[in-house]
């Protein structure tokens, strides 16, 4: 520890890898991002969840959070044209849990279809998104500073894990 007191910075340099531990481990905490199906609005009849979703962005490893009222309610996936003749006849999958208070992973890039049954589907509760890959991390600019490489590199380390956190804590309200 003497080493880094004497250095030029070394402080500072300490501080930085403090720092992007931290920032590391509140990701690992908080975990992917959770997306509250409709908003304020939730999953219920009569929202235009064709209109909410074009406002988001889903990535594989999200989850998407159904809260809707469990008697009259469900999460159904289905296949395209499920989605599109509001039919179960070919169910991919039932994720309603009973509280309605629902999670469905969003695991692969591909497009998910979800319905309710006992006809709401009709009064528009049905939703289709497009699962992509996580975008790729923006490439680094070169500099032209004077400052030691080992700050910069802290420096550029410590903006992408604070860029990358906070996009954890957005919760999608649209």
């Amino acid at each position: 520890m003497e080493g880094w007191s004497r250095r030029s910075g070394g402080i500072v340099e300490l501080w930085c890898i403090i720092t992007f531990l931290a920032l590391t481990f509140a990701v690992s905490v908080y975990g992917d991002q959770r997306i509250m199906v409709g908003g304020a609005q939730m999953w219920n009849p009569n929202v235009n969840y064709t209109k909410w979703s074009a406002n988001q962005h889903f990535y594989v490893g999200y989850w998407l959070y159904f809260v809707y009222d469990k008697r009259y309610y469900s999460v159904l996936e289905v296949n395209k044209t499920g989605y599109e003749r509001c039919s179960t006849d070919h169910l991919i999958g039932n994720f309603t849990g009973g509280a309605g208070r629902d999670v469905v992973l969003l695991n692969e890039s591909r497009p998910y279809y979800f319905i309710t049954g006992g006809g709401y589907c009709w009064n528009g509760m049905k939703l289709s998104v497009l699962v992509e890959e996580n975008p790729p991390v923006p490439a680094l600019a070169p500099t032209n500073n004077a400052s030691p490489p080992s700050r910069s590199l802290c420096w550029v380390l410590v903006t992408i894990v604070v860029a990358w956190t906070s996009s954890f804590f957005i919760f999608s309200d649209i």
